[in-house]
C-alpha cells in the first residue's frame, strides 16, 4: 500500500465523510441498528457515536485499510458496546451464514471493487428477517449532473479510493436479491452536486 493510501488518504476520507451534510445523513440511518451488526467499510469509527446502545449488542466492523483503522482508536475507545475489526475486503466477510441481525452500509458501496460479489456475502450473513440499512451517494437524477460525473469520475476514483460518483444504488441492490422496504434521495445542501445526490433507507432480503 502506498504513502498516499495508508496515510493521506484515510485523512481525506475521515474529514469528507464527516462533513455535517454527511454526518446528518449517517444520524437517520445509524440509530436504527439492533442486535449483532455487522458495518460494511467501518473507516474510521466514525458511525459509532450515533449507534442505540440499548438496541445493540456488538459490532463485527468491516475494514481492511490499516490507515482507516489507525484513525478509528479513539471512537473505539469511546465506544459502550464491543466492537470486533475484520481485516478483510467486503468480497470476503469472514462471518457464519446467517450471522448478523443488520447490516450498516454508509458511504462504502461506492468504493467496493467487486460489488456483486460483496452484496452476495452481505446477503449470506444476514439472517432472513435482518436489515440492511444503507446510506450512498451516487447516480445523479438529472441529466447534466450525470453527464458531469461520468467526465469526473476516472479521475475520481484515482484520488479518492476507487470512489465511484455514478453508481445506481437503488439497482444494485435489488439486482443483488434485496428488496428495499424504505428510501428516500436528496442533494445534500452544501455539497457539489456531481457528489451529493444521496440515497438512504432500508431493505431486507427479497
Amino acid at each position: 500500500m502506498s504513502l498516499y493510501d495508508n496515510y493521506i488518504l484515510p485523512t481525506v476520507i475521515h474529514t469528507t465523510c464527516g462533513s455535517k451534510p454527511i454526518l446528518k445523513q449517517r444520524e437517520k440511518v445509524v440509530p436504527l441498528a439492533e442486535g449483532r451488526v455487522l458495518e460494511i467499510g467501518m473507516g474510521s469509527g466514525i458511525n459509532l457515536p450515533y449507534y442505540d446502545a440499548t438496541k445493540v449488542d456488538m459490532i463485527w466492523g468491516l475494514e481492511p485499510s490499516e490507515g482507516m483503522m489507525r484513525k478509528a482508536l479513539k471512537n473505539l475507545n469511546k465506544s459502550p458496546f464491543e466492537v470486533q475489526w475484520l481485516d478483510l475486503p467486503s468480497e470476503e466477510i469472514p462471518l457464519d451464514t446467517n450471522s448478523a441481525d443488520t447490516i450498516v452500509l454508509t458511504y462504502t458501496l461506492c468504493t467496493i471493487p467487486n460489488w456483486q460479489q460483496a452484496l452476495e456475502e452481505m446477503r449470506r450473513v444476514l439472517k432472513p428477517n435482518g436489515s440492511l440499512l444503507f446510506c450512498e451517494h451516487g447516480e445523479a437524477p438529472d441529466d447534466n449532473i450525470r453527464r458531469w460525473q461520468q467526465r469526473i469520475n476516472p479521475v475520481w476514483k484515482k484520488l479518492a479510493g476507487g470512489c465511484h460518483l455514478n453508481r445506481p444504488i437503488p439497482s444494485l441492490l435489488t439486482e443483488s436479491g434485496f428488496k428495499i422496504e424504505k428510501i428516500e434521495a436528496q442533494y445534500l445542501p452544501s455539497t457539489p452536486k456531481f457528489a451529493g445526490f444521496n440515497y438512504w433507507g432500508v431493505s431486507k432480503i427479497a
